[in-house]
Order: C-alpha cells, then sequence, then structure tokens
C-alpha cells in the first residue's frame, strides 16, 4: 500500500494569520461624526500590554496618551488602566484581543472637543493627508 502524498496546510480564513503581530481595528470616539472609520494597527504579540497598545494607538492616531481617558473594546467593554487596576489584569485584557478587533480611544473631554471639533486645530490636521476642503462639505 502507497503512503498519501503529503499536502501542504493552507489557511481556510479570509485574512492570513500573522503569529508575530496581532491586528487591530482603531479610531477616536467621536458620536457625532456621521463617518468615522477604523485604521489598522499592529500590536508585537511578544509585548501584549495596556501600556503598548496604548503607545502604538496614539502614534498611529496623532493623539497624546496624556489625554486618554480609555479604550474600549466595542460594543461595550472597557480595558482596564494599570493605574486603576493591577498591571497584571490590565495585561491580561490586552491579551484576551484577537485579530481584527475593534477598539475605540476615548478622550478626555476637553481634548476631544479641540480635535473633532468643525473649527478644531488639533493634531489630526496637521497631518499631511488630511484634506482641509473634504472636511467642511456638508451632505
Amino acid at each position: 500500500m502507497s503512503m498519501p502524498a503529503f499536502q501542504p496546510f493552507f489557511f481556510t480564513s479570509t485574512f492570513p494569520v500573522n503569529v508575530q503581530e496581532l491586528v487591530l481595528k482603531v479610531r477616536i470616539q467621536n458620536p457625532n461624526a456621521r463617518e468615522n472609520d477604523f485604521i489598522e494597527v499592529e500590536l508585537d504579540r511578544q509585548e501584549l500590554t495596556y501600556r503598548s497598545l496604548l503607545r502604538v494607538c496614539c502614534r498611529e492616531l496623532g493623539i497624546s496618551s496624556d489625554h486618554v481617558e480609555k479604550i474600549r473594546k466595542l460594543p461595550n467593554t472597557m480595558l482596564r488602566k494599570a493605574r486603576i487596576s493591577p498591571a497584571a489584569c490590565s495585561d491580561k485584557d490586552v491579551a484576551r484581543l484577537q485579530d481584527f478587533q475593534e477598539l475605540e480611544v476615548v478622550l478626555e473631554k476637553a481634548e476631544s472637543l479641540s480635535l473633532l471639533s468643525a473649527g478644531g486645530q488639533g493634531s489630526l490636521t496637521d497631518r499631511p493627508c488630511y484634506n482641509m476642503k473634504a472636511s467642511k462639505l456638508t451632505y
């Protein structure tokens, strides 16, 4: 009897699995926006801590970590901060995140108003890809 031919293992999911990085979808919370798109960020799986998540989100969204009130796992779960609870708890929250999990960064009230108001000149307008004319269009 002959041995069956070797058959390579293929992933059947839509997205390729990357064992080195955790891909997350993040956005700044803005309940007044008509469109509030997510961006994808990568977090090193060897460094799944609240601190590293906060650092990556803030860098990619162009905001200061000093103005972040909390990070919410959608639809309604707050990730615990290390200063509120022991670091091990907050890191466990981050370790449970899955690829393409949707997160919202909730800013302190004063910061969110300056970044997200129509006339605000926050860090989002400083980005080279920001289109000032498109931001003033009304439908």
